[in-house]
Order: C-alpha cells, then structure tokens, then sequence
C-alpha cells in the first residue's frame, strides 16, 4: 500500500500574504444544520477536505440533495427537522470524529434506525462519552465493546430532554447532546466545565432556532422548533492558520500576513498562548461574518520563552497544542502543559506521540499523564512517525524553519481531512516542502 510522507528540508523563512482553508468546525455544522433546515442554504468558503465531505456524503445518503463543492461553494437543499430517510447501509465517516459525535445527536431522534463507522482511527475512538448522555435522553446506542464505533443507533425512541453536566470540556458532546435536544421533549440544558468553542449555539442562533443561555457555561434548547436556511460564509480556520503562526514566531527574518480568520474567542486560545511565549501577532480588521468574529493576522519573528500554559485555555487551544508543542521546542526554557489529558484521545496519543517525535529530533520532552513538559532547545534533522495523524504531520513540517537537517515524516495522507494543499500553500509561503510516494 502506498504511503504519503513529508520531507522538509531544514531553513526557510514565512512570508506573504495567504488564506488558509476553511474552517473545518464551522463547515460540519454549515452542512447538518443546512440539511436540517427548511429551504437551501448556501455556503461560501467551505473546507473542501475528507472529513467535512465525510458529512456531505452521509447526508447525500439519508435523501438530502447537495450541490458541489465547487471552490468553496456549496448548496444543501434542506428537508427539515424530520424529513431525513434511512440509509441503504452503514454511514461511513472516516477520520471524522466531528461527523460522528454530532450526528449521533441527530440520528438518535430519527424515526429510522442507523449505523455509523469510519476508519480504524476513528473506531478506536472513545464514543461513550456521547452515548451515555444520549441514553439518558432516551436514546438506543449500542457500542463495540470498548464503548466504541460502530454506532448502532435504533430510531422511533422518545427523548427527553436532561440537565447535563459536562465531565470534561468538549465542544463535541455538548453538541450532540444539544442537537439531539432539538427531537427531545422539554428542555435540554447543558453545562460545561469550562468554555468550549461555541459554532454550535452560533449557528442554531443564525438558523432562527432559540435557545437560552443561562450563564457563560450553560445552554438551555427546547425541542419542537424549526430551523430556516441562511447563507453562510465560513473563515478561515484558526486551526490551520496555527501552524503558520507558530512558523512565522519561530523562523527569522518571517512576516506573514493570514486573511480572513475566525477568531471566535473559545478558539484564540493559541493567540494567546503565543503572545505569552512572546509572541509578535497582530489582530487587524477585526469584523463580523455571519455571526462569527473574524479578522486578519499578522505575525512576524519574535524570540519566544517557554511558560507555564495556563489551564484556563488548553479547552481554548485543544486541537491546535502538537503545533505549540514546536513553539515550546523552539522557545528559550521550560514549557509545561498540564490539564490536557483529552490529547490523549485524539486521532492519535498526541502528547505521548509528539513528545517521542521530538526527542527524536534532539528536544528533551517529557509526557506526563495530562500533558508534557517541553525543554527548549535545538532541533536536529531525523526521522519521524505522524501515525497518520494530519495535525502531527503538519506540526513537524513547520519545525524544519528551525532544524539543522532535514525532517522526513511518515504517514500523512490524513492532512487532506482538515488542510487539502498544505503542502502547496507552505512552499509557496516560504518552506521546502516536498510530498513522497512510497
């Protein structure tokens, strides 16, 4: 079978202005809520990678017409709340684990039954923690044994809505057990323990559908509302745009411009988290689009520090930590993260996966059981494994800008789930990036 590697080579600087993809959060929701919803909802911007066309394709399967993507531009021809068919057969979602927990809040209030699986990453994912609320709503889920995909989820059940306290911080769970709530009777009221992203309340504000929120952690929907179609215009993604903040801050003689990002502030935490490294990134023309905050980014070189990373914004950065883990290499001291266990159950074990990867590459970097501690240094050329994760992948690319050799990665097929043309848009922008059959 053949396999995608990276082989960057060591130097570089960033420079130019550029927009990265779309945002991936934004352009699953676009395409449940649009699907949803009565009337045709049009997108602009949308992420036109495997995991959101994982979302398309289950939905094309339940009866729901869509058309594209072509550039960006999407069209979903929405059937309502109930107007959803059952599957020929199983929805497969790949490496989407966005597509699954979601969508088990949906089809958990359908009237058919169904089954969801995707690829050996995302079935040795951990799903309970989206069933066992769901169940309690009312909800029919069977898991593998190890409370894993596939889903079987059996329809025709009556939900009820619960006041859900959130164990860990996972703007995942909290939207499912919310889209389910729109099927259930009564209200569903979530609480979390700490700030997730929010695109879900967003956009079912966007959509006409109304919900409460009680404070700035609970959320109360009631079932027995409709959604109406909207156009959205999805930004950037400030997920994709964190590896080039983290190039930009860590190569020399780097000036980047990033156009059109989301800023949504329960997704700045890596902003922030730059800024107190030391960070030199600039906000400009800040605005709103489609109900989402959103702004250009400047960043330029700066010499960065390791620091103690707040608690309070790891739930603010979770998907974007393997990229500020190369910031933490680059930085002068000792960088350590704590609170992050849920790292460790991504599309691989994230912390205990890039810490292996840099010591490889000469970093001393320690994995703890909810984080790691990174001693900054210098980073020679070498040898690493992204076990197929795209976010691994593309973090190890950017650590070339500072290595003394070259860095072959393997196993990074998977950067086309959230960042189709990274290779393109990173060489054009100033690293020798090549892609390698083998």
């Amino acid at each position: 079978m053949t396999e995608l590697n990276f082989l960057a080579a060591p130097g570089g600087v960033l420079r130019g202005q550029w927009r990265v993809p779309g945002d991936k959060s934004i352009s699953h929701r676009a395409i449940m809520f649009g699907a949803l919803a009565d009337g045709i909802t049009t997108i602009t911007g949308f992420l036109d990678g495997e995991d959101c066309l994982a979302t398309i394709n289950a939905f094309r399967a339940m009866g729901v017409v869509i058309d594209g993507p072509d550039q960006g531009r999407v069209r979903v021809h929405g059937v309502g709340l109930h107007g959803l068919q059952a599957p020929a057969g199983p929805l497969d979602l790949g490496n989407s684990g966005t597509s699954m927990r979601l969508m088990s809040g949906i089809l958990a209030g359908q009237a058919f039954d169904s089954v969801l699986t995707g690829d050996t990453s995302l079935t040795g994912r951990p799903m309970r923690r989206i069933t066992e609320p769901l169940s309690l709503m009312g909800a029919r889920i069977a898991t593998g044994q190890r409370g894993t995909a596939p889903l079987q989820i059996h329809g025709g059940q009556r939900l009820i809505g619960i006041d859900y306290p959130l164990p860990v911080a996972s703007a995942q769970i909290k939207s499912g057990v919310l889209l389910a709530g729109l099927y259930a009777e009564g209200a569903t009221r979530v609480t979390e323990p700490a700030p997730t992203r929010d695109h879900t309340e967003r956009m079912l504000e966007g959509f006409g559908y109304p919900l409460r929120r009680e404070s700035e952690r609970t959320v109360v929907i009631s079932g027995g509302g409709r959604l109406t179609a909207i156009p959205i215009d999805v930004p950037a993604d400030i997920s994709s745009a964190a590896f080039f903040l983290v190039g930009a801050s860590i190569a020399p003689g780097s000036d980047l411009r990033l156009e059109h990002v989301g800023v949504n502030p329960t997704r700045t935490g890596v902003i922030e988290i730059l800024r107190l490294m030391g960070a030199d990134i600039e906000v400009q023309n800040p605005r709103l689009v489609g109900g989402e905050p959103v702004a250009d980014l400047r960043v330029r070189h700066a010499p960065l520090h390791g620091i103690r990373i707040p608690e309070a914004l790891v739930p603010l950065a979770i998907d974007e930590f393997p990229a500020l883990f190369i910031a933490a290499a680059c930085a002068e001291g000792v960088t350590v993260l704590t609170g992050a266990a849920e790292l460790r159950v991504k599309e691989s074990d994230r912390i205990q996966v890039m810490a292996d990867g840099l010591n490889t590459l000469g970093i001393a970097a320690g994995a703890t059981t909810d984080g790691i501690v990174i001693q900054g240094g210098a980073l020679s050329g070498g040898t690493v494994a992204s076990h197929g994760d795209h976010r691994i992948a593309m973090s190890f690319a950017i650590a070339a800008l500072r290595a003394s050799g070259p860095i072959w990665i393997h196993d990074c097929a998977n950067v086309s789930t959230s960042f189709p043309g990274f290779a393109d848009l990173a060489r054009h922008a100033g690293l020798d990036l090549r892609e390698e059959a083998t």
